[in-house]
C-alpha cells in the first residue's frame, strides 16, 4: 500500500474534457462574432479583437491544472474585456465558471470567491454606467449562478476530503489490527523458541560447551526479542483491550468458517491441492482472514448463491482463489472497498499480491499469492514432549 498522505483533489474531468469544452465555446463564440460581422461590417476591428481574446481565454482552460489560480484570474479578466469589446451575448462566460468550480473543488475557496466577486462587481459597474443590454436582473442571475457554482465546488471538495479521511482511518485501523495479530503470532513463536531452548539445555547429556553456549544465546536472545517485540507493538493495543490467549485462527479452522457462512444461505465448496506441509503462522493467519473477508463480501454485496474456495500449498507460496456466482460488475463498483483494501494490505505485508474483480464468465474473483521461506517455524512448532503445553 502506498504511503498515506494528503492527496491532491482533482475534478473528474480530464484534459480532454477541458479541450472539448474550450473547443465548443470557441466555435460558438466564432459563430456569434461571424453573425455580428454579417450584420455590421463596421464592427470588423472589434469583432476580430473579441475573437482573438476568446481564443486566448479558451486556450488558457487546459492549463488550469498547472497554474489554477493564474488561469482563473486570466479567464475572468479576459472574459470581462471580451464583453466590453463584443456586442453579442456569447458563451465565453462558461470558461471562467468552469474554472471557478474547479478551484472550489480543489479547496481554493477564497480564490474562487474573490474571482466571482470581481465578475459580479464588473457586471454591476456596467449596469451603473449603462453599457450594453445588461440589466439588474442579469446581475442578480449571474450572482446566483456564481454562488451556486462555488458552493457546488466546495461541497465536492468536502465530500472528497471526507472520503479520503475515512479511507485513511480505515487503513490505519486495518494496520493496527494487523499489528496486533502479528504481535500475537510472532510472540507465540518467540515463546516457543524460548521454551524449546530451555528444554534443550535441561536435556543436554553431553558436555558440549560450544553447543551449550549457542543454546544459551538462543534462549537469551529470544527472550530479549520477545520483550522488545511486546514493548514495541504492545503500544498499538487499545488501553482496555484484553490480550488474547487463544491461538490465532488459520486454515485449519476454515471448515468452521464455512459452516458459519452456510447459515446465511451461501453454498461454499473448498478445493485443496498441493503439498500438505505446514504453513508459517503469519501466512496461515493472512490466508484465513482473506478467505473470511471474501466470504463476508460475497454474502453482503454480490447476491451469490455458490462460492468456490481454492487453496493450493506450494513449497514456497500459498495461492488462494475465492470465486462466487454473484453480480461481479455491480460489486466492483460498490462503495464498500475497505475489505479489499484490507486484504491487499495483508498480502503486501507478506510480500505477496492480491487482485479482486469481476470474472470473465460473471461473478467476482479474489486471487491472492502469499510467499514464504522454505525454512520457517510451522504453526504450533514442536514442543518438548515433556512439556506439551509449552509452559
Amino acid at each position: 500500500m502506498p504511503p498515506l498522505g494528503v492527496t491532491r483533489l482533482r475534478l473528474s474531468t480530464g484534459p480532454r474534457a477541458d479541450l472539448a469544452l474550450a473547443g465548443v465555446v470557441l466555435v460558438l463564440a466564432g459563430v456569434a462574432e461571424g453573425q455580428r460581422l454579417g450584420s455590421d461590417r463596421d464592427a470588423t476591428p472589434s469583432a476580430i479583437g473579441a475573437w482573438l481574446l476568446a481564443v486566448a481565454v479558451c486556450a488558457a482552460l487546459p492549463l488550469r491544472r498547472r497554474r489554477p489560480v493564474a488561469v482563473g484570474w486570466s479567464t475572468v479578466i479576459g472574459t470581462g474585456i471580451y464583453y466590453l469589446l463584443s456586442t453579442v451575448d456569447g458563451p465565453l462566460v462558461v470558461i471562467p465558471i468552469a474554472v471557478l468550480h474547479a478551484l472550489a473543488a480543489q479547496g481554493r475557496t477564497r480564490a474562487s470567491v474573490a474571482m466571482a466577486a470581481v465578475m459580479v462587481i464588473g457586471v454591476g459597474a456596467g449596469v451603473l454606467v449603462g453599457g450594453g443590454d445588461v440589466s439588474g436582473t442579469a446581475v442578480f442571475m449571474l450572482t446566483g449562478w456564481l454562488v451556486a457554482v462555488v458552493a457546488l465546488g466546495a461541497m465536492r471538495h468536502g465530500r472528497i476530503a471526507f472520503a479520503e479521511e475515512e479511507a485513511r482511518l480505515r487503513a490505519t485501523q486495518e494496520r493496527l489490527r494487523i499489528a496486533r495479530e502479528l504481535h500475537d503470532v510472532i510472540g507465540h513463536n518467540m515463546s516457543m523458541i524460548h521454551v524449546q531452548a530451555s528444554s534443550a539445555l535441561h536435556r543436554l547429556h553431553r558436555d558440549s560447551t560450544q553447543a551449550e553456549e549457542a543454546l544459551t544465546a538462543i534462549k537469551l536472545g529470544s527472550k530479549e526479542g520477545l520483550r522488545e517485540l511486546r514493548a514495541t507493538l504492545g503500544v498499538l493495543r487499545q488501553v482496555d483491550e484484553e490480550i488474547p490467549i487463544a491461538p490465532s485462527p488459520g486454515l485449519s479452522g476454515i471448515e468452521d468458517l464455512v459452516s458459519a457462512t452456510a447459515r446465511s444461505g451461501l453454498d461454499v465448496r473448498i478445493e485443496h491441492s498441493g503439498s500438505p506441509s505446514p504453513l508459517p503462522a503469519s501466512v496461515d493467519l493472512a490466508a484465513y482472514r482473506i478467505v473470511q473477508e471474501s466470504l463476508t463480501n460475497a454474502v453482503k454485496h454480490s447476491g451469490a448463491r455458490h462460492v468456490v474456495v481454492r487453496i493450493r500449498r506450494g513449497d514456497r507460496e500459498l495461492t488462494l482463489g475465492v470465486q462466487d456466482d454473484g453480480h461481479g460488475a455491480t460489486r466492483a463498483g460498490h462503495g464498500g472497498g475497505s475489505g479489499i483494501a484490507g486484504m491487499t494490505e495483508r498480502a503486501r505485508a507478506l510480500g505477496g499480491t492480491l487482485s479482486a474483480g469481476p470474472g470473465s464468465a460473471g461473478g467476482f474473483i479474489v486471487r491472492a499469492r502469499l510467499p514464504f521461506s522454505d525454512h520457517h517455524e510451522p504453526i504450533g512448532g514442536a514442543v518438548d514432549d515433556q512439556n506439551p503445553a509449552g509452559g
